[in-house]
């Protein structure tokens, strides 16, 4: 329980405290693994486990899925709840797969700020540098770590070329690692003065404090002449290519707060942990249909990013992943939901650890909550007190790979297609229909080729459904639109392609090649192709 718990705090002091972060990286750079030292520096945890551990060993907590903790890979997204240093911190653990980027993409649409995760000897990958730039169409702020100094990598000062040639953001290391893999000694921390000094049988750290910072010869006597001398070189450079740190250039996403360390030792988290407490922001205004929403409105508003069915598997129940984004939510509160355009009462609310559950009385702006599901939720709906508005649209992706599902045993199609749609809802897969056929027998569309095996997995094990998978030719799905108007055709399209129905009733082609696309193109002018129904 926080301090803050045993007294009542203003509404205002509430929504100020809160802080809610993503963390992104490339599969396999330690996502996992950060963020249950996390839990564990905020005392939400008392040992962490660790991903792809020996036998017997502790499966990760935000890892809460049967597969996760098989495959040990992160495949869907996890909302963590905790107290740190008088803050309310919401963090969005993502998955690290680039099939489930798509997911993650509306997970950092419920963020107000992100963690960078990099593996220091691989540098900037392909999954991160599509996740930065989502954050930097956001204007998300963005952490940088640079995890695995236990290991060897990349100098540090080419690390942060990487970071800055690649993504085009600047870099403000706040912790300087000395050495590297068996030779990592410690971190120096250029805004506190003090050098921290970590051995692997030890989670906490040695704190020395140094009169004269970086130059001081209390670290000559701690690391060596060698990694002392490569320290005075390293520093000097820096001084030279940085200046101040802007609070204002870090908002805007402009600049981005490095720092060091392992997060398989524990080495540099809690630094981490302290840099995030001082810089993250508070909840910011979100844009809508009437402009922006200020978080310290008095009336509730927020929207569904996430919909997860079948965490609890005894109950067989839906969460909705809801983000307060103004005002204060109440359990049992009437709001308005503007696609069904009539009002509900959320009656049952949660906040989450994993799977782990609480019931909510009140949120916050910024404030993660979980609604039970009967159906009235789909990703991206807008619900609001006193007003009528509708936050801006989380748009699809285009999925790449089709195919549809069989079932020997005739008596449970009906089961299947009532599954298959609450997996869709949840924003797994897409489903595309054939206008003379209804919505049976669905064409499924996905991002990755992991999404096909999650989805027959879950069939499995949360509906005891025994499917094979069908695969389609389909490379490419499109949604046409009259140019002049946005709106879908009215007419027919020439050029012979095949037409299907999506989730939402709006047409869409689905076709075999890229050189399929520029033939109907090039037969139907003034009729444009969009990636995205949104």
């Amino acid at each position: 329980m926080s301090e803050l718990s045993h007294q009542k705090i203003s509404f205002r002091e509430e929504a100020l405290r809160r802080r809610t972060f993503a963390i992104i990286s490339h599969p396999d750079a330690g996502k996992t693994t950060i963020t249950e030292k996390i839990l564990w520096h905020a005392g939400v945890v008392r040992d962490a486990g660790e991903v792809k551990g020996k036998k017997g060993s502790k499966k990760a907590m935000s890892d809460w899925m049967a597969l996760e903790q098989e495959r040990g890979v992160s495949i869907t997204s996890s909302v963590m709840q905790m107290e740190y240093r008088g803050l309310r911190v919401n963090l969005l653990d993502t998955p690290g797969h680039k099939d489930f980027g798509e997911d993650t993409y509306r997970t950092l649409m419920a963020a107000d700020s992100a963690a960078m995760l990099i593996d220091a000897a691989k540098g900037v990958e392909a999954q991160t540098r599509k996740l930065y730039e989502v954050c930097r169409l956001r204007r998300i702020p963005i952490f940088t770590f640079a995890n695995k100094m236990d290991r060897e990598g990349k100098d540090p000062l080419a690390l942060i070329d990487d970071v800055e040639t690649t993504l085009g953001i600047k870099c403000y290391p706040v912790t300087w690692p000395i050495g590297m893999g068996d030779r990592f000694k410690g971190l120096y921390h250029r805004l506190k003065q003090e050098l921290y000094l970590y051995t692997r049988d030890k989670e906490a750290p040695e704190v020395v404090s140094l009169d004269k910072g970086w130059r001081d010869e209390k670290i000559l006597e701690r690391v060596g002449e060698e990694l002392f001398l490569q320290l005075q070189e390293e520093m000097e450079l820096l001084e030279v290519a940085l200046g101040e740190f802007s609070q204002e250039e870090f908002l805007q996403g402009r600049v981005s707060p490095m720092s060091f360390g392992s997060a398989k030792y524990t080495w540099g988290v809690d630094l981490f942990m302290e840099l995030f407490a001082d810089q993250a922001p508070a909840p910011r205004p979100r844009p809508s249909s009437q402009g922006e929403v200020d978080p310290l409105d008095k009336k509730f508003s927020g929207f569904v990013f996430k919909i997860q069915a079948n965490m609890d598997p005894k109950h067989r129940d839906r969460v909705a992943f809801l983000r307060v984004c103004s005002g204060t939510f109440i359990r049992g509160m009437k709001v308005y939901h503007s696609r069904l355009d009539r009002e509900l009462k959320l009656s049952y609310a949660n906040q989450f650890l994993a799977r782990d559950r609480e019931t909510v009385e009140e949120a916050f702006p910024g404030d993660i909550v979980g609604i039970i599901d009967t159906g009235y939720f789909k990703v991206g709906d807008t619900l609001t007190e006193g007003k009528k508005f509708v936050f801006d649209p989380i748009p699809r992706f285009s999925p790449e790979i089709f195919g549809r599902l069989n079932i020997k045993d005739p008596l449970k199609r009906k089961q299947l297609q009532k599954a298959v749609q609450q997996l869709a809802e949840e924003g797994m897969v897409q489903l595309f229909y054939e206008p003379h056929l209804g919505k049976q027998d669905p064409v499924i569309g996905v991002v990755g080729e992991l999404q096909f095996e999650v989805l027959l997995y879950r069939l499995n094990d949360e509906y005891k459904l025994a499917v094979k998978l069908e695969r389609l030719p389909f490379s490419v799905a499109r949604w046409p639109v009259e140019e002049e108007s946005e709106r879908p055709p009215i007419q027919g399209l020439k050029g012979g392609a095949r037409m299907f129905m999506d989730d939402e009733e709006r047409p869409v082609v689905l076709l075999d090649r890229e050189w399929d696309l520029r033939w109907l193109e090039r037969e139907n002018p003034g009729i444009g192709f969009r990636m995205s129904a949104g």
